[in-house]
């Protein structure tokens, strides 16, 4: 029995299509839980709560990242340094 090209599954792409649903799911929870997060604390205006919607990716810093400690990268790295 011969295979035609539509029987073949290109895995790869497969692969990368699921990653991306993956993400769009995260991303649909993350932004749905700082939602329901915004209307339980009653923001004042609409600005606010789609600001807090927007920056919902957005980690708190750690202890580790307060002034003082080394930082790995610069703020700008085009700039040159001064000394």
């Amino acid at each position: 029995m011969a295979t035609s090209q539509h029987d073949v599954i290109d895995f790869p792409a497969l692969e990368r299509e699921l990653q991306v649903v993956i993400e769009s799911e995260r991303k649909y929870v993350r932004e749905n839980e700082a939602k329901l997060r915004a209307v339980s604390q009653r923001v004042g205006s609409y600005s606010e709560f789609r600001d807090l919607v927007l920056t919902c990716h957005l980690k708190p810093l750690e202890k580790k990242d307060k002034d003082g400690a080394p930082r790995k990268q610069p703020w700008n790295p085009v700039a040159p340094r001064n000394k």
